[in-house]
């Protein structure tokens, strides 16, 4: 029988869990820029310089990290549509990501014993290569996140960062 994970000595349900996870995801997600600012005219330019395209990327990459990491997963996951069963194998995948590393707040406890960060980590990258060896979509998934990087760099390259953008990156951060 294990016991269930506690949060300042409160019994938490996996239900709960899963539901403060749930909120963290909405939560992230809900910091990302609005997608007509990603996508404003009059915001795009030629760069002068790589000096210039280099420190582009870098402001755009910060400013809208949570707009480009979407657009990578949607890439990634529209190349693995021809393949429905690897679509339903990567959603699970990358739910079990967010719910046991990037949104849990509490230790994990399995059999009674606290699980080790590490120990998440080094289960869900070998669940990962296990999903991609088994499905047989590698070639897919790569050419996915390709362009999806690829459209986030042309992107990050060809717009130029607004004044505004740094006061709201400032802001953000302070937030959050």
């Amino acid at each position: 029988m294990s016991t269930p994970a506690t949060y300042a000595s409160i019994p938490i349900s996996g239900a709960d869990v899963i539901s403060r996870s749930f909120q963290n995801l909405y939560t992230a997600v809900s910091s990302r820029r609005p997608w007509p600012e990603l996508v404003a005219a009059n915001a795009f330019h030629r760069p002068d310089s790589l000096t210039v395209a280099g420190e582009r990327i870098r402001k755009n990459a910060s400013y809208f990290l949570i707009n480009y990491t979407i657009l990578i997963l949607g890439c990634a996951m529209i190349s693995v549509v021809g393949t429905p069963i690897s679509l339903m194998v990567w959603a699970l995948v990358l739910g079990m990501w967010l719910i046991f590393y990037f949104f849990r707040e509490d230790p994990l406890f399995v059999c009674g014993r606290q699980v080790s960060d590490r120990l998440v980590l080094l289960c869900l990258g070998l669940g990962s290569v296990l999903a991609v060896w088994f499905t047989g979509v590698l070639e897919n998934l790569v050419v996915g996140v390709g362009i999806g990087l690829f459209v986030c760099c042309v992107h990050a390259v060809s717009r130029n960062p607004l004044e505004g953008d740094e006061d709201g990156l400032r802001e953000s951060v302070l937030t959050h």
